[in-house]
């Protein structure tokens, strides 16, 4: 099994938001994105690949105002989005990376893997939006609870149809150099990185769980690091 990183996440209260975090951070302007009715989010992305994180991308998500969900009464929005403290949290403090997905050609064994190591994932979710490329459609581990797990750490996992977002995104002079998570379960990070072959990655123990994401931008070296 070989797995990959695919994109990062920033939360942000608002799309509006988002857009100013990004142009205040890391100089641009975000490109378009679309809108999840499974979920009742929407999002706008950037593209971020390296000759180390092929088809790499980071995604600015919030939830749509006044757009429903297709989820059930008890189950929560992906990437901890309906957590009050985190919520609360970014509408204070602003936008954040919060998180990440791994990319993985079946992720019904990734899961299983994981699920060896006691750790549930969640259930891949079958999701999809239009673009004017044609229908992305991708399978996404989901948890009822919406947890992301690990403080962000873990990621979830997702497997892509037959089109991928990359490549209709224009460059735009961003390169992801290095991902690094901080935990102290780094060991069974570690393990669950290493059972779903997941590369360029590094994993360590020194301080406080966060994740961290060191892009060059067209002014120079940006490091992101998760609260």
């Amino acid at each position: 099994m070989q797995s990959d990183l695919d994109h990062l996440v920033v939360l942000a209260a608002t799309l509006e938001d988002g857009q100013r975090w990004c142009e205040r951070t890391l100089g641009l302007k975000p490109g378009s994105g679309g809108r999840h009715e499974l979920m009742g989010t929407h999002n706008r992305l950037l593209r971020i690949d390296s000759l180390a994180y092929p088809q790499a991308y980071l995604e600015i998500i919030a939830i749509e105002p006044g757009a429903p969900t297709q989820r059930g009464p008890h189950q929560r929005r992906w990437f901890d989005l309906d957590d009050a403290e985190l919520s609360g949290r970014i509408a204070r403090d602003g936008p954040a990376l919060a998180h990440w997905v791994a990319r993985t050609g079946d992720v019904r064994a990734a899961c299983s893997a994981w699920q060896r190591l006691g750790i549930d994932r969640g259930p891949p979710l079958a999701a999809g939006r239009q673009t004017p490329q044609g229908l992305l459609q991708w399978q996404i581990t989901v948890r009822d609870d919406g947890a992301r797990l690990f403080d962000g750490c873990l990621p979830t996992l997702i497997e892509w149809g037959a089109l991928h977002p990359v490549p209709a995104m224009a460059e735009c002079g961003l390169r992801l150099e290095r991902l690094r998570v901080v935990h102290p379960q780094h060991r069974l990070l570690g393990q669950a990185a290493q059972a779903i072959g997941l590369r360029g990655l590094t994993v360590a123990g020194d301080g406080p769980a966060r994740l961290e994401a060191l892009l060059q931008t067209p002014a120079g070296p940006v490091l992101l690091a998760s609260a």
